[in-house]
């Protein structure tokens, strides 16, 4: 029954005295306002002015549309500016779905500068997310997946933003600590830690011990990256990990990378977004952003 313009008329009659005044800056003719006006008080069974010589008054039934329209109309044109700041790629909501563990630690260097360029943008990080992240992103669950192993369908595009290197990690008195790089069979006296992350979902397996027939003696999950690489760094099993996240804890943990192989393992972080969202400003903004860092922090892992 009720409907925007009218609240918007109560206000600007209450505002600026008069219907001929209401009608100028609500950029209508004062027949058109009347009749609109003359129809809702016909629906509602109750008038909303009071006639008091030129002027008029509200009455009960209008004050209390008066009060919705002070409430309600600032509101909806504070929801129409975000809308058109959205629509402009000005403003929204990051949500980010993250596929592996150390995927992390990239990610805190993209998103602080990322959050100075852009404060109209909530960002949001889910890294341990029960479901797929693939999934999540085709269910709008989340807005951009960052991972290691993009699976390319019609809907989604994957662009790389960081290469990197996978290396085994030991203790700084391993007797691999020294080697030029590590074969499969050189695991199979070892305990391999790894995230708690399915064996075939990890490169280490996939790309390195599976390939060779080959395996750990002992094969242990631990969630947390510090955890991991202190065991590591005591004496206590082998890990897996980005060579660039390596060399940042060997300055204050007793560790060192080691190739996984002659060739070494290669890999790329990607990130995902459906693909007709890809033009989102704010959205190609961290996608271009994540790729300037590429390399800085390319030039760290091969120091």
């Amino acid at each position: 029954m009720l409907e925007r313009i009218h609240l918007a008329i109560v206000q600007a009659v209450e505002q600026h005295g008069s219907l001929t005044a209401a009608a100028e800056r609500l950029c209508v003719t004062q027949s058109a306002l009347s009749h609109s006006v003359r129809k809702l008080e016909e629906r509602l069974g109750t008038a909303l002015w009071l006639r008091q010589g030129r002027s008029l008054r509200l009455t009960p039934a209008g004050q209390q549309v008066l009060i919705l329209a002070q409430r309600v109309l600032p509101q909806l044109e504070q929801m129409e500016t975000k809308l058109a700041q959205i629509a402009q790629g000005q403003r929204g909501s990051l949500r980010i779905g993250m596929e592996c563990h150390p995927c992390y630690q990239w990610l805190l260097k993209v998103v602080a500068p990322y959050l100075a360029a852009w404060p109209d943008v909530e960002v949001d990080v889910k890294q341990k997310f029960q479901f797929g992240g693939l999934t999540a992103l085709l269910d709008y669950e989340i807005d951009l997946l960052v991972t290691p192993d993009p699976v390319y369908q019609p809907g989604l595009v994957f662009t790389p933003v960081f290469d990197y290197e996978q290396v085994l990690v030991v203790s700084r008195h391993h007797p691999l600590a020294q080697a030029d790089y590590a074969r499969p069979t050189d695991l199979q006296h070892e305990t391999l830690i790894t995230y708690p992350v399915p064996a075939e979902r990890l490169d280490i397996f996939t790309q390195f011990l599976l390939p060779a027939g080959s395996a750990p003696a002992v094969h242990k999950s631990i969630e947390t990256t510090d955890i991991m690489l202190q065991m590591v760094a005591s004496g206590r099993g082998v890990a897996a990990l980005p060579r660039w996240l390596v060399l940042e804890y060997a300055q204050r943990l007793a560790v060192r990378p080691v190739r996984l192989g002659p060739q070494g393992v290669a890999k790329q972080i990607h990130l995902g977004v459906r693909s007709d969202e890809q033009g989102i400003d704010y959205l190609a903004a961290f996608i271009a952003l994540a790729q300037e860092n590429n390399e800085m922090m390319a030039a760290t892992a091969d120091q």
